[in-house]
C-alpha cells in the first residue's frame, strides 16, 4: 500500500458536492497539507439534494458549486471539475467511464479517492445509487481503460491524453475498510468544509458531535490513542 509520504497527485471522483466532505475531507486537508496536489472532479451538481423545495433544480446546482467550492477552499483545494450529469440518474455507462478517464489521464495521479460501488448495509447513507455508480464507473476507468492506451483511443488522438496507471485506489463508505488515516489535526477543517454544504447540513443540530463521535469510533477501530480521530477507507492496490 502507498505510503502517505509517496502521494503527491491526487484525484477524488464524487457523485455529489459533500460526498467528499463526509467521506474523506480530513485527509484530503492532511495530503494537502503535505504538499499532495489535489483535483476534485464531481459527476453531477447536486441538483437533487437539499431541503429547500423552493429553490428548483437549477438554483440548487448553483447553490451546490458554491458550497462545494467554499468546503474545498477549508481544506486546500483550488482545481475542482464538474461533469454535469443529472443527479440520481447517474449510471455505470461508457460515457461516464470515458468522462472519468480524460479526468485521471489529465492528472495523473498517483492516488484515486472515490465511493465503494458495493451496498452497505450497516450504514445505508454510502449507497445512494449514484455513489455506487461513480465508484464503479471510476474503478473501471481506474482498470483498465486509463492504463489501456486503445481504451477510448479519441482521448489520445484528439486530446493528446497519454494513458495513465494510478498506483491505488482509496473507497469511502465501504463495509470493510483496511485503512485508517489518522486525521486528528485536520478534523477542525473537515467540519468547516461540511459546515460549508449548507444545504445539506444546516439542519444538523450537532454537526460537530455527530462528526466527532463518528471519527472516534474509527480512530478506536484503528487502535489510536484516545482523543484521535481517523478516516476509514477500502484501499485497492491497482497492481
Amino acid at each position: 500500500m502507498l505510503d502517505e509520504a509517496e502521494i503527491k497527485n491526487v484525484l477524488v471522483v464524487t457523485a455529489h458536492p459533500d460526498d467528499i466532505d463526509f467521506g474523506g475531507a480530513g485527509t484530503v486537508a492532511k495530503l494537502v497539507d503535505a504538499g499532495a496536489e489535489v483535483v476534485y472532479c464531481l459527476v453531477t451538481d447536486g441538483d437533487a439534494g437539499g431541503f429547500d423545495r423552493q429553490v428548483d433544480n437549477g438554483g440548487m446546482a448553483v447553490a451546490r458549486r458554491a458550497e462545494q467550492t467554499a468546503a474545498a477552499d477549508r481544506v486546500g483545494v483550488e482545481d475542482i471539475r464538474f461533469l454535469g450529469y443529472p443527479d440520481g440518474m447517474v449510471e455505470q455507462s461508457l460515457g461516464l467511464r470515458c468522462d472519468i478517464t480524460r479526468v485521471i489521464r489529465q492528472v495523473r495521479p498517483d492516488l484515486v479517492i472515490t465511493s465503494t460501488p458495493e451496498r452497505n448495509y450497516a450504514r445505508l447513507g454510502p449507497s445512494h445509487p449514484d455513489h455506487r455508480a461513480v465508484g464503479g464507473a471510476t474503478l473501471d476507468a481506474v482498470y483498465p481503460d486509463a492504463r489501456n492506451p486503445y481504451a477510448f483511443p479519441e482521448l489520445l488522438a484528439d486530446e493528446g491524453l497519454d494513458a495513465w496507471t494510478v498506483r491505488e485506489v482509496w473507497l469511502m463508505g465501504t463495509p470493510t475498510p483496511n485503512r485508517y488515516v489518522d486525521v486528528t489535526a485536520t478534523v477542525d477543517r473537515k467540519i468547516a468544509a461540511l459546515r460549508a454544504h449548507e444545504s445539506q447540513t444546516g439542519h444538523m443540530q450537532d454537526l460537530d458531535g455527530f462528526v466527532r463521535g463518528w471519527l472516534a469510533a474509527n480512530a478506536a477501530t484503528a487502535g489510536l490513542p484516545e482523543g484521535a480521530f481517523a478516516e476509514a477507507f477500502q484501499a485497492v492496490v491497482t497492481d
